[in-house]
């Protein structure tokens, strides 16, 4: 991020735009929704530039821009569709302690103006660091046409009962009332009578909420899908955004994790096979301890909970403690990983069942029933299977299974970054081991990729081959 976003209190604060032209005139369109004094320079200025200076809305200097001019201005506009003649006047403005904006040189320009949607009070601002204005104003439209028109009028007045709402406890009961004003009773009571309906109605929920009890603790186990954030069910998204605590895994994705509140207590409950855990029991307490303070947990896990995700034993710590839980499931990697190979686990003629198997377990290395899976048509997804490829490798060819079976491993399935590597039975390892797979891997047992010249990422030739 090369520009942080914030919003600048120009009530009763100058504004000087030097250029009189229809660029200068697109800026003071926007500047006017404010309350700030604006000061536009201009040796020649158009006739709707005028018209706002004889209407009392603007101050205009009718001459180019001279030292002093920029004096005690909080914001400066270089607007004068020539570049020289910006450079000069943006010049002036530095020295004289100005924040600077030059319109169409983001290189020079010490600030930007995003893309507004104004439901004042309520302002959303929509910045792409100058890269892509079409795709700030496709955002813009959207949400335009998503927020209602009545939200500025519903902010107006509750920004002038937030004393009264003082009365609520801090944290969660006091959000439950604004999310209730907000989203239930306020838009009601415009809709049956108007905004002078609105304050009896904040009233009203005011007493409601003083004598209901904080809602307890409760606790959300949260699968996050694969990584990609567009893959996170609705159910799971709208549940990370209104925790207290999030207690997440090593694999979510930061992307994932924007999702939270900022106030949200962010707690790194990591795991890694063969390196640095967090012990099992250690989270559960965690979970049970935020949960009993009234909080709103979200226990936030990769994939899909109910999968290789130790959900029993963190079940039974809130059951044990009388903890509400709920189980919100996700995308499983598996199911991520398959449709990247263009490939579906069962097929006619081929296989009718699936065998979803972790490679290692609390013990170490995880037996199976290796007779089975090693017979023709086969398909089995193995979960933390990197480290004990050799092992599985060993086990299958031991019990008769085909060399040549296809094995297809899959790493960071669903991202930005996701790799996958084709190659047989015979060769899974070292095929695994020499891939220098860093991230969340799955390997497919008796599958590949439908295409898997295309499909591969940019593998050489003779891996593919494999």
């Amino acid at each position: 991020m090369q520009h942080f976003p914030v919003f600048v209190a120009l009530a009763g604060r100058r504004v000087v735009v030097s250029g009189g032209g229809e660029c200068a005139l697109a800026k003071l369109r926007l500047l006017l929704k404010t309350e700030a004094r604006i000061t536009v320079v201009a040796a020649e200025a158009e006739d709707g530039v005028r018209k706002l200076a004889n209407e009392g809305r603007i101050t205009l200097i009718s001459r180019a821009m001279e030292p002093g001019d920029a004096l005690c201005a909080t914001l400066f506009y270089a607007a004068n569709d020539d570049e020289a003649e910006d450079t000069r006047v943006a010049t002036i403005a530095h020295r004289e302690c100005a924040m600077v904006n030059i319109v169409d040189n983001l290189a020079d320009s010490q600030f930007i103006t995003p893309a507004i949607v104004d439901r004042d009070p309520v302002t959303i601002a929509i910045g792409t660091e100058g890269a892509a204005p079409v795709l700030a104003r496709a955002i813009k439209a959207d949400l335009e046409e998503k927020l209602p028109s009545q939200l500025g009028t519903l902010a107006r007045i509750g920004k002038t009962f937030r004393k009264m709402a003082d009365a609520l406890p801090m944290g969660r009961k006091r959000r439950d009332f604004w999310s209730d004003y907000y989203f239930n009773a306020g838009p009601a009571a415009i809709e049956a009578g108007g905004t002078d309906g609105i304050e009896p109605a904040l009233h009203d929920l005011l007493e409601n909420h003083l004598k209901t009890e904080a809602r307890r603790g409760h606790v959300d186990l949260v699968g996050a899908g694969p990584g990609d954030p567009e893959l996170l069910t609705l159910k799971a998204r709208k549940a990370i955004n209104e925790a207290d605590v999030v207690i997440y895994d090593r694999l979510v994705t930061p992307e994932i994790l924007e999702l939270a509140r900022r106030e949200a207590l962010m707690v790194d409950a990591g795991k890694e096979g063969f390196g640095k855990s967090m012990a099992q029991g250690d989270i559960d307490a965690l979970i049970v301890e935020h949960a009993q303070t009234g909080a709103q947990v979200v226990r936030l896990k990769s994939g899909d909970p109910t999968v290789f995700g130790r959900l029993d034993e963190e079940i039974e710590a809130c059951e044990a403690a009388g903890v509400s839980y709920r189980i919100i499931p996700g995308i499983t990697a598996a199911s991520a990983a398959v449709a990247s190979l263009n490939q579906s686990f069962t097929k006619r003629g081929r296989n009718s069942a699936l065998r979803i198997i972790t490679g290692h377990d609390t013990k170490g290395y995880a037996d199976h029933d290796w007779r089975a899976l090693a017979q023709p048509g086969e398909v089995a997804a193995i979960y933390m299977g990197k480290k004990s490829a050799r092992f599985i490798q060993g086990r299958l060819l031991m019990h008769g299974a085909d060399p040549a079976t296809p094995v297809t491993v899959i790493e960071n399935a669903s991202r930005m970054d996701q790799r996958i590597l084709s190659t047989t039975l015979a060769q899974m390892e070292p095929t695994i081991s020499n891939a220098g797979l860093s991230g969340p891997a799955i390997t497919f047992y008796g599958l590949a990729p439908r295409h898997a010249l295309e499909a591969a990422d940019t593998l050489p030739q003779q891996e593919l081959a494999q």
